[in-house]
């Protein structure tokens, strides 16, 4: 979905502390919110809980796609009232353009796992397997994020702390795509999110990377400059940071902003 906007504001740095009252019970307005691939379900069942609480919000679109490309599409005029990114450069990138309307929320952390089929045929253990020929001198065919995307950056961090050069069958633009191409044969395995391997209920199998937090990435979200709702965007942002978010987050695999 390409969105179009103007606005201005003032970027801020991240940080927890709220700007508005998500309990506010006079909340009203429409809003449309585009969050980076793998905060899908977080957010699409956030979305339903706040307008359970405040009827007068609306969600008028959920679009998920690689945290650079909804930058892009913000920065060049898309209509959105709240960006939810992977990792704060990107956010910050948003920031400069002078489009954030408050200081970004971080509300969550992630880590990257090695994508493989149910019951790992190939036996990948490591980084490392990822470039090595097997017992038919075939090397494992792998996808990964581009390095532009932050789950592409924090691959690329971690291959070149372990010394690995991989030769990717293709570099997609969200992890969701990666995940697709595992889970369908198409690849043989694949660097996401722990917490995409959770939903991907069982299609893939995820494998450990030691000290892959190394290159964890924290999630922020912030409201956008010039939102048509702005009270209820800042609202939305904030209620992320509630109890119930974060124990919902954390069974989806993601760390909190209590937890690693």
């Amino acid at each position: 979905m390409i969105l179009a906007l103007a606005g201005c504001g003032a970027p801020g740095a991240p940080g927890t502390a709220p700007a508005a009252d998500a309990d506010d019970p006079g909340l009203s307005g429409r809003l449309t919110v585009a969050a980076a691939a793998s905060l899908q379900d977080v957010v699409t069942e956030a979305a339903e809980a706040f307008t359970a609480d405040h009827p007068d919000v609306a969600f008028d679109a959920l679009t998920f796609d690689g945290s650079s490309v909804l930058a892009t599409q913000i920065i060049g005029g898309a209509p959105v009232d709240v960006f939810a990114s992977a990792d704060e450069r990107t956010m910050s990138s948003v920031g400069d353009a002078g489009l954030l309307a408050a200081e970004p929320v971080r509300f969550a952390t992630s880590v990257l796992e090695i994508a493989v089929a149910p019951g790992n045929p190939l036996a990948i253990d490591s980084l490392e397997d990822l470039a090595r020929r097997g017992a038919d001198e075939r090397r494992p065919t792998v996808v990964v994020c581009a390095a532009e995307v932050p789950c592409g950056a924090a691959a690329q961090q971690l291959l070149e702390r372990d010394g690995v050069s991989l030769q990717p069958a293709s570099e997609e633009q969200n992890v969701t795509a990666v995940m697709t191409k595992v889970a369908s044969g198409e690849a043989d395995a694949g660097l996401v999110y722990r917490s995409d391997v959770l939903r991907s209920a069982g299609r893939v199998e995820g494998v450990e990377i030691p000290g892959a937090g190394d290159a964890a990435g924290s999630y922020l979200i912030a409201p956008i400059a010039g939102s048509r709702s702005e009270a209820a965007a800042r609202a939305f942002a904030d209620s992320l940071l509630a109890a119930s978010v974060q124990s919902r987050l954390a069974e989806l695999g993601f760390g909190t902003v209590d937890s690693p």
